[in-house]
């Protein structure tokens, strides 16, 4: 792959990129833009290893996955700053004003899912990613993405039924 593929290929995952990172990191946009960065990094470093087995998606997304994961692990360890709800965060002032609460019930109940079943939901239904992608982002078996598909989406319509929305 050349750098200029790598480039292309770059441009049109990076937004689909910062969205997932956006909702894991609870809607802080700064810190999923730094994740953002820190793994596009990492892929720019060792674009010369990817050797295509995966969709290029896939492999970026699973090294924007393990830099989140590195510092959720990383803040637990120091006591850094915690990961906090979206609730508590101020939406995007870059987007316009309707738009900053159109997903809001949608976000906070996301929100609210435990750490792995938020990421599952976000690849399958955020970002059209296959069962056996989000296998290889996350690192868990097929079996248990299924798993935790199914229990967020429990999750999900039992926070939208108990806030009658």
């Amino acid at each position: 792959m050349t750098k200029e593929q790598f480039i292309e290929l770059v441009a049109r995952e990076q937004e689909p990129l910062r969205r997932f990172l956006c909702v894991l990191c609870g809607g802080d946009s700064f810190r999923a833009d730094d994740l953002a960065q820190e793994a596009l990094l990492k892929a720019y470093l060792s674009f010369g290893k990817f050797e295509g087995r995966a969709k290029f998606s896939t492999w970026l997304f699973r090294i924007a996955y393990n830099c989140f994961y590195d510092y959720k692990q990383k803040a637990g360890r120091t006591e850094a700053e915690p990961l906090t709800p979206v609730q508590e965060k101020k939406p995007d002032e870059k987007a316009d004003s309707a738009a900053k609460f159109a997903y809001q019930d949608l976000y906070l109940a996301i929100a609210g899912l435990p750490e792995t079943e938020r990421a599952v939901i976000l690849l399958f239904y955020m970002e059209d990613k296959s069962v056996k992608d989000i296998e290889a982002i996350t690192g868990m078996p097929s079996g248990t993405v299924r798993s935790h598909l199914s229990r967020a989406r429990l999750h999900l319509r039992k926070y939208m039924e108990d806030n009658k929305l």
